[in-house]
């Protein structure tokens, strides 16, 4: 058995794959993706991956359901062409967000989309900070979720925190924000939303903690058009908050969600590179970290059968 390890990218983010690939110090995989005039996709692997651990980096960034169907051809192309082990690595998982019936007659998706890539013929999945836990226990097949947490952090620390609490947008991300405040020994504020009625948007009735004349830190795991997070950073400066950063892990900024951040109170707005940012967007007080160190060492230590978790306990 050759057992080489190889990593191959498709199309979604592939200066994240290639940075991946130079810490590795591999050369990314040779494949060939082409679109037919039917609209078809067909994926041509073009080396040799006969008993290859392979590792396929696909993210799942605009447009979702191309770069969907492309993972799963990659997938399959290895899988005929002998490849020993495949593991997906989706840095933002693919939709992710529908993970429940709160619906009647709708698709849980995200349960789908894990058995579409264990019938691929993905053998595991290596993720960033899932949205809903439950989606690990969709899969049939080992997943291993990284955090960008501690990431995020430390690019904190580096800021003066003196007078800073992380304060939760809402009471459901109360948990999600404790991380935060816990990692950096900050104090916990939590904004306490209210919705009077079904077509009135939340609004903030209070807030728990002391945030006048405080540096107020906001997080979340996504940004989608930035305006939830925008509505709670001008809730906290009318409340007295001094300064406003902010940050999350997955910067998907639809629509004009950049400029919306780039004219918001928030001074500095923390992402990740899970997704690549929109194309002639101007980028702004946004500044983008990067996870491609994350991966590689967590795929280095899938390969020779190491612990990932303690790359999350870090």
């Amino acid at each position: 058995m050759k057992d080489y390890l190889k990593v191959f990218s498709g199309s979604s983010n592939q200066p994240l794959a290639e940075e991946i690939c130079r810490r590795l110090d591999l050369v990314p995989g040779r494949l060939q993706i082409d679109r037919a005039a039917n609209d078809n996709l067909k994926v041509k692997i073009l080396e040799n991956v006969r008993e290859d651990d392979v590792f396929v980096v696909q993210t799942s960034s605009s447009p979702v359901n191309d770069h969907l169907i492309e993972l799963l051809l990659i997938i399959d192309a290895l899988k005929y062409a002998s490849a020993g082990r495949v593991t997906a690595v989706v840095p933002y998982y693919p939709y992710v967000r529908s993970d429940k019936k709160d619906e009647p007659r709708i698709s849980i998706t995200a349960r789908l989309v894990a058995d579409l890539l264990e019938t691929a013929g993905a053998d595991r999945v290596l993720t960033v900070t899932l949205h809903s836990p439950q989606i690990v226990a969709f899969s049939r097949i080992p997943v291993d979720q990284l955090w960008a947490t501690p990431l995020i952090c430390n690019h904190f620390r580096g800021k003066d925190l003196s007078n800073a609490v992380v304060v939760s947008p809402d009471v459901g991300s109360a948990e999600e924000a404790s991380v935060y405040a816990r990692r950096l020994d900050l104090p916990l504020a939590i904004m306490d939303k209210r919705r009077w009625a079904d077509d009135e948007k939340a609004v903030v009735q209070t807030v728990i903690g002391d945030i006048d004349g405080k540096d107020a830190l906001l997080f979340d795991d996504e940004v989608l058009t930035g305006g939830s997070m925008i509505e709670a950073m001008r809730a906290l400066k009318q409340r007295g908050a001094r300064r406003i950063m902010a940050g999350c892990t997955h910067g998907i900024f639809s629509q004009r969600a950049l400029e919306a951040i780039d004219a918001s109170p928030v001074e500095c707005f923390i992402t990740t590179n899970t997704l690549p940012l929109p194309e002639g967007r101007p980028v702004g007080k946004v500044e983008v970290l990067s996870v491609g160190p994350l991966l590689a060492d967590a795929i280095r230590a899938i390969h020779h059968g190491e612990s990932v978790s303690r790359l999350v306990d870090n």
